[in-house]
């Protein structure tokens, strides 16, 4: 019966065909269904134009499936980008090197800084809520900060 579909539709089962390894990918993404479906509609569209065999579309499908494969990876490792966000986990890593103003005085080494919407713990040498401070590092949850210099503007 499959087979018999098959026949009666010809060239266009490879469309269906590609349609439905395209809609695969789409359901378990990773692009390696898109390799074939691309190739079967490649397929599809040789077969309406020239008269071949259902041999030569199969042996067509392979190569093309293969070739597109190993060029579609090779593109797609050379695109990616291998570092990626190295402060994807970890929040306070984004804030080393600026400045901001100390909400609450850091006494005994222990204050606080309101950043956006969160307030972070820091710790440095004691110094009066108001003051202009730096982060220089994390360590752990805690920023550690350091006096800003006022600049001279003369």
């Amino acid at each position: 019966m499959i087979e018999r579909i098959i026949f009666e539709l010809g060239p266009w089962s490879w469309w269906i065909g590609g349609l439905l390894l395209l809609g695969l990918e789409v359901v378990a993404p990773g692009t390696f269904f898109l390799w074939f479906g691309l190739s079967a509609l490649i397929v599809g569209t040789l077969a309406l134009f020239l008269d071949i065999s259902w041999q030569v579309e199969l042996v067509l499908f392979g190569v093309l499936s293969l070739a597109s494969l190993l060029v579609g990876r090779a593109f797609m490792r050379r695109s990616g980008d291998a570092e990626g966000d190295p402060g994807l986990n970890r929040r306070g890593s984004r804030l080393v090197g600026r400045e901001f103003v100390l909400e609450q005085p850091i006494s005994q080494g222990d204050g606080r800084v309101r950043i956006d919407d969160t307030i972070w713990r820091v710790t440095g040498d004691d110094m009066p809520a108001g003051t202009r401070i730096r982060v220089e590092r994390l360590d752990g949850p805690l920023l550690v900060v350091v006096a800003v210099q006022p600049r001279n503007t003369a």
